[in-house]
């Protein structure tokens, strides 16, 4: 049996990136043809899209835990990673997603609007993507960056134009069974209702939507009833109607005090923020058709009228009165339409950097007087990306560190050799080196010619004219020295 589920909790979590992997070329004749590491790919985001098809937070009840895809990392011979597979949640029009303190990060309407909950990490790059006219022959890749993780509070707030609210068992769900195509649970006792119940309206050309809420009793701004739960989705009601039980038996109830402790109950749960009590600006009268009820309309219409609202007796079981109550409640949706402003072009807005923003913080430890603390967006990322089992990334890390200003600031501050620098969660020992920009960066990290291969520098292959000169160089030429006579040619010797 499907059930109404309006409000969940989900933990999201998008897709780590793919690592870069180090890889060198190979081939018959050419041993070593340089770098050819692929980088690895991005992960999947976590995305919210409204559907209008889907009508209730279900499927995230069962399901709390959602995942998106991890990026694949990359493979010699130039190879990419593939990106991670995005997960889309499907969500009802006038969905509010807010962190678990209250903040609201969206409010999702309108069929097909979308937002990205959690990203997912970048891949790393690989060795091919790090070579430069300085590190040739990289023997390190960057790691993926994790995704982001995070736990969401998904609620759902009804889009209707017209809200129904009211005592237990004062005929809101006859109204809209009456009234629409909509066919609620209907039942002589209080609390028939429990979840909120939508009906879409015809009154001559305008179409309109009707909502209603499980009945208020006094003290329902404090928990009491079903009411405050779903409260919520009358929020965005442009109308509100108070319907009025004309039938009802109990002691103490007459429609004046239903409608002070209604009055009373919105404010309590609206508070400064939404302000529920001037939208509230029909009444209806239902149960007509009882006897005792019709004689009490003119006793009670004047009194009501008074207050500022539009008074309508009806009957939900024989249909009187509908007619005029829908038109007049048409009336009430094309007002508020018309005195909707004109929706605003979208702009974007950019925002440089300022001038002397390096792009990170140095500060002190607030645990450890003597250590410090790195925070910035690059920084942390370039961590994240490091293989510290990899001496030659460490290195590239220091570099990267070095040339966006991190030693610099931290010696500003007062660092000493051997302080403790945390950035992200990683800490290290501090070790200034020379200062940058006055010396190469292989000189300035101290390893002298980090990233560089001397078989890659010298030439692998003798070109002709070197092959030829090398040749000359070899013969010796026969050089006559002494002149013979024959009194140099030994007796023996015959001629």
């Amino acid at each position: 049996m499907a059930a109404f589920v309006d409000r969940v909790v989900v933990h999201v979590a998008a897709g780590n990136g793919g690592h870069g992997v180090a890889s060198v070329h190979r081939e018959k004749f050419k041993p070593l043809g340089g770098p050819d590491g692929g980088n690895g790919g991005d992960g999947g985001n976590v995305v919210l899209e409204v559907d209008p098809s889907v009508h209730t937070l279900l499927d995230f009840h069962h399901r709390p835990h959602q995942k998106a895809g991890n990026g694949r990392p990359g493979e010699g011979n130039n190879r990419h990673g593939a990106r991670g597979e995005d997960r889309v949640l499907r969500v009802p029009a006038g969905t509010v997603v807010s962190t678990p303190d209250g903040r609201v990060v969206a409010d999702l309407v309108g069929a097909g609007t979308r937002v990205v909950l959690a990203h997912g990490g970048r891949g790393g790059l690989g060795n091919a993507a790090l070579a430069n006219a300085r590190r040739k022959a990289p023997g390190f890749a960057l790691l993926g960056e994790p995704g982001e993780a995070l736990d969401a509070v998904i609620e759902l707030k009804s889009i209707a134009d017209v809200g129904l609210v009211g005592f237990p068992s004062a005929g809101k769900s006859s109204l809209i069974a009456a009234m629409s195509a909509a066919r609620p649970k209907i039942a002589d006792y209080p609390f028939t209702t429990l979840v909120p119940n939508l009906g879409v309206i015809r009154a001559g050309d305008v179409a309109f939507t009707m909502a209603d809420v499980p009945g208020l009793i006094p003290g329902a701004s404090t928990g009491k009833g079903l009411g405050l739960e779903f409260l919520r989705h009358i929020e965005r009601c442009a109308v509100l109607v108070h319907v009025v039980d004309m039938a009802t038996m109990e002691p103490g109830r007459d429609p004046e005090s239903d409608i002070e402790a209604l009055e009373h109950e919105l404010a309590e749960y609206s508070g400064e923020e939404i302000d529920l009590v001037s939208r509230l600006r029909i009444a209806v009268l239902n149960k007509i058709d009882v006897p005792d009820a019709r004689e009490l309309v003119d006793l009670v219409r004047a009194t009501l009228e008074e207050r500022g609202l539009q008074v309508f007796a009806v009957s939900a079981a024989t249909g009187e009165g509908l007619r005029e109550f829908g038109f007049a409640l048409a009336e009430a949706v094309e007002q508020h339409r018309a005195a909707l402003p004109a929706p605003e072009p979208v702009r974007i807005t950019l925002t440089p950097r300022a001038v002397d923003d390096s792009g990170f913080t140095v500060e002190r430890d607030p645990q450890d007087e003597e250590a410090f603390v790195v925070r910035g967006v690059k920084p942390e990322r370039w961590v994240r990306q490091t293989d510290f089992t990899n001496d030659e990334a460490v290195g590239f890390l220091a570099d990267r560190l070095n040339r966006l200003g991190v030693e610099e600031e931290l010696a500003k501050k007062g660092a000493r050799e051997g302080d403790a620098v945390t950035i992200g969660e990683v800490t290290f020992d501090f070790v200034p080196t020379l200062p940058a920009g006055t010396l190469t960066v292989e000189e300035t990290a101290g390893l002298g010619g980090r990233g560089t291969d001397a078989r890659i520098d010298a030439p692998h292959r003798v070109r002709a004219e070197e092959r030829l000169a090398a040749k000359k160089a070899r013969r010796v030429p026969y050089e006559l020295t002494e002149t013979w006579t024959d009194e140099d040619i030994p007796e023996d010797d015959e001629p």
